[in-house]
């Protein structure tokens, strides 16, 4: 809906232009808006006019306008001069505020739609039939879900849409209090890349505009409106498969999940028979300085003399330190197969912490 403030500053500006002072009011007689302070007896008056049949009206030396919307008086505009000018006045000014009305409800209808569609809320034909009449064109689209570190604001919201959104293509939108939507027309789209690209760019210039830390997921392409629900259910996951196992990523794609993906579906049961079947009954417990090696000889294909140079250590110290691991979980990480089995085992355990911390959190 079309705010207070924003009306405040539309008759601010008719009146800075007409030297004409406006006030708005709803039909009860409550003040909306104004350049100038109506006696207290006078907000009868504007009731009575309110409920009569005229559309304007001029009393004690005002001109009195009704602002209808579909037949349905939204307001009553009070000009505060009896002159033909000032009449003038008060019809542009109507037709301006009812334009900005119907153009925010038209907005918010939209917003409700695509919040429905996302959610799986509507039925097709009712979509569609929705989309006709709201003037929503079919086109390739994608979603975004962008997950603010902490809570989000309205300030964060406004700069997604000012930086990422085409006011006639796209949609901003939100179903929670942590993550904001973003529909992104994808007909420009002719890049692979691009959707990957795009969401770096809302990564580092909402921590530069915003000032705050986000992490983007985002599903496949769609062609259909309906299928906006499928996209939005894949960005949610990546996120979700994200926070898992690859929490150094500030984007990522339901298309790159990789294996995560398939460990995140896997039930609790088979994960658990996997890790005895690596480890036996004893799950590892590995110090920092062990990992940061064991991720840093993954990074560089198993390459014992590049991970050295990089670690600044001798390379029979990684030697050693490789040794004492393979003693430690029974998995010599220096062939492809043991470190492919430790590198699974590893993924698990973590999608097997994860749904402990979820169920403690679900028992609270």
């Amino acid at each position: 809906m079309l705010s207070n403030h924003k009306i405040q500053a539309i008759l601010e500006e008719i009146s800075e232009i007409s030297k004409i002072d406006l006030a708005l009011y709803d039909e009860r007689g409550k003040r909306t808006a104004a350049t100038f302070e109506l006696p207290e007896d006078k907000k009868a008056v504007i009731v009575d006019f309110a409920s009569s049949m005229a559309e304007s009206q001029m009393l004690g030396g005002c001109h009195f306008f009704k602002v209808m919307i579909e037949g349905e008086t939204e307001y009553i505009l009070l000009v505060r001069n009896a002159t033909d000018e000032a009449y003038m006045v008060g019809r542009l000014a109507v037709c301006q505020i009812r334009n900005l009305i119907q153009a925010a409800r038209e907005l918010s209808d939209k917003n409700n739609l695509m919040q429905n569609i996302l959610l799986g809320n509507m039925l097709v034909v009712d979509i569609y039939n929705k989309a006709k009449k709201l003037r929503i064109e079919q086109a390739k689209r994608i979603v975004y879900v962008i997950e603010v570190d902490g809570r989000k604001d309205t300030v964060i919201l406004e700069t997604v849409k000012n930086l990422f959104a085409d006011k006639h293509r796209d949609f901003v939108t939100e179903v929670d209090e942590q993550n904001i939507i973003l529909i992104k027309d994808a007909e420009r789209m002719k890049d692979e890349d691009a959707p990957e690209q795009l969401a770096k760019i809302i990564a580092d210039n909402l921590h530069a505009e915003a000032m705050v830390k986000v992490r983007v997921g985002y599903g496949s392409m769609v062609e259909k409106l309906p299928d906006l629900s499928k996209s939005y259910q894949e960005a949610r996951m990546a996120l979700e498969v994200g926070r898992i196992f690859y929490a150094e990523k500030e984007t990522v794609s339901y298309a790159r999940l990789g294996i995560g993906r398939l460990i995140y579906q896997l039930p609790m049961s088979l994960c658990e028979m996997f890790i005895r079947e690596v480890f036996g009954d004893r799950r590892p417990t590995l110090d920092e300085e062990t990992m940061l090696t064991i991720q840093r000889f993954f990074e560089n294909s198993l390459n014992i003399s590049e991970t050295a140079r990089q670690l600044y250590i001798h390379r029979n110290t990684l030697v050693y330190r490789l040794e004492r691991l393979q003693k430690a979980i029974g998995l010599d990480i220096r062939i492809f197969e043991d470190a492919m089995t430790f590198k699974i085992a590893m993924m698990v355990l973590a999608h097997m912490d994860h749904e402990k911390k979820s169920m403690e959190l679900q028992g609270e």
